[in-house]
């Protein structure tokens, strides 16, 4: 599970509330973390094969949105794959664990393998924390038109631009001067707990602002695309709707109990003594959420699929097949075009506003396709109600 936790208990001045979470059944815990980790990388990596019996999807042109989906399930995986590899060394060699705990220690292996799994969960679930703006606001831009695949080459230099920066910011300030010799007080751990969930909570509020935004762009487009907003087109855009809240629904399953257990945490941090008999409730809350992000953390990436594919099946194809080159297509249409020159009539007017008109509806249906896409029943509705699939 991702936690700031994890780089503070790497300190050997750590903090009581820390100590408290990290040493209750740590046994248990790491248990806990490998078996959900694992069965939500199993899963992930299933919900993304190839299945049986399923027609590739066709998009008019690849799309920045699905790359970002694709890119959150990545991070998500080896996100898990560093909680199953730190959880099995902490089970696996208890002894080369403990050494953390040794002020001043000669041996700095334990302290380096703690801060670098740490940092390695935190980066990859920070990574996908903005992802999750990217894909939002790349979906409200889709709708307006205004962006497209190169848009993609800024997400990634944000994306990983903002998590590097952030998580090296906040290792430096809670690990000054020295790992060996961590300075007690918040002011030192606050920053590092910032830098941390401040991407989470930018995905919690701005998120669905920009999720409402899209939904109702898109039903204007639907409305103006042939002036009328039929059935069809209206549970488009409710399954759209259906879809975004589905992505915020698990994200707040996900990591609700983070923001519970931190701000448990952070107020025991504030009292004189946690182990006083006032606070029993407190402790046991703590330790209670401590032990559902160990279920919940990395089972996002699983989750995830699910909201944005469906079950897509237990029917693995891993055959081989050969797709068609992009330059290969477009070059026998170009040579089949341009064989036989179509003689030019008094028609060629009208013919071209057509095709302007099919262009500008081509442009919509893949907007809306980019936001359904996985959705086969609404991919099929989107063809019938396509003015191409009419015969216009």
């Amino acid at each position: 599970m991702a936690s700031p936790r994890l780089e503070t208990y790497c300190c050997p001045n750590r903090d009581a509330a820390t100590q408290l979470v990290m040493n209750f059944q740590p046994e248990v815990f790491c248990g806990v973390c490998i078996g959900s980790a694992s069965i939500s990388l199993l899963l992930t990596i299933l919900q993304l094969l190839p299945k049986k019996g399923q027609s590739p999807r066709k998009m008019p042109k690849a799309s920045s949105s699905s790359t970002i989906l694709l890119l959150i399930s990545i991070c998500d995986i080896l996100g898990g794959l560093g909680m199953i590899f730190r959880s099995s060394v902490w089970l696996g060699f208890p002894g080369f664990i403990a050494d953390i705990s040794v002020v001043n220690g000669t041996d700095m292996w334990p302290s380096a393998f703690c801060v670098g799994s740490a940092m390695w969960i935190q980066l990859l679930y920070s990574a996908v924390f903005w992802w999750l703006f990217c894909y939002a606001v790349d979906s409200y831009l889709v709708v307006r038109r205004s962006a497209g695949l190169s848009t993609i080459v800024l997400y990634h230099m944000m994306t990983w631009g903002l998590a590097v920066m952030l998580c090296v910011e906040g290792i430096a300030l809670l690990y000054y001067p020295s790992l060996s010799s961590c300075e007690n007080g918040l002011e030192h751990a606050i920053p590092h707990y910032i830098t941390t969930y401040a991407p989470l909570l930018l995905v919690l509020v701005v998120n669905p602002i920009l999720f409402r935004r899209t939904v109702s762009a898109v039903a204007s487009l639907l409305k103006g695309r042939q002036g009328i907003y039929t059935e069809n087109e209206r549970r488009l855009g409710t399954e759209i709707q259906i879809r975004f809240f589905k992505i915020m629904l698990v994200f707040v399953i996900c990591w609700s109990s983070n923001i519970i257990n931190e701000s448990l945490l952070f107020y025991l941090e504030m009292q004189p003594d946690i182990n006083e008999i006032l606070l029993k409730n407190i402790r046991s809350a703590a330790l209670i959420t401590w032990i559902i992000m160990g279920v919940l953390n990395p089972m996002q990436g699983f989750l995830f699929t699910l909201a944005f594919y469906g079950w897509t099946g237990w029917r693995v194809d891993l055959k081989w097949r050969k797709r068609e080159i992009p330059w290969e297509s477009m070059s026998s249409s170009t040579v089949g075009e341009n064989a036989y020159p179509s003689p030019v009539n008094y028609q060629s007017n009208i013919h071209d506003s057509k095709k302007i008109s099919m262009t500008d509806s081509q442009q919509t249906d893949e907007a809306i396709s980019m936001l359904s896409e996985g959705n086969t029943s609404s991919d099929d509705r989107l063809t019938r109600s396509s003015p191409i699939y009419q015969g216009w």
